[in-house]
């Protein structure tokens, strides 16, 4: 894990965050900049910088990520409906370049680029 990657500071317990969910190899964490009533961040233990880095080996750690999205919307009332996004490098809106799924439910303030 990088040192200075603030996802992998929070996975190491250097950093605080309101985890929602956690299971083997990933966590889902309340976004401190939120954009939606529910706004949560789903993200792998292991440092991966983006979608990019993810080969044909990562099959279920991509499933396993996308599964605890869906049950983390649901967890938190979300049963309707909701928004999940991931973006990719700087030219895609990428601000923390560790591999992280949005999870957006509810009135949102503004819609992210």
């Amino acid at each position: 894990m990088p040192e200075a990657c603030i996802f992998c500071r929070i996975v190491r317990g250097e950093l605080p965050a309101e985890v929602v969910h956690r299971e083997a190899g990933l966590v889902a964490i309340r976004d401190i900049q939120p954009v939606a009533a529910t706004h949560v961040l789903v993200i792998p233990e292991r440092h991966v910088a983006d979608l990019r880095g993810l080969g044909p080996e990562d099959a279920d750690l991509w499933w396993r990520l996308t599964r605890a999205a869906n049950q983390v919307a649901e967890q938190l009332g979300h049963t309707t409906g909701y928004r999940f996004y991931v973006s990719v490098g700087p030219g895609g809106g990428q601000t923390v370049f560790h591999l992280h799924i949005h999870v957006l439910g509810g009135p949102m303030a503004r819609l992210p680029v």
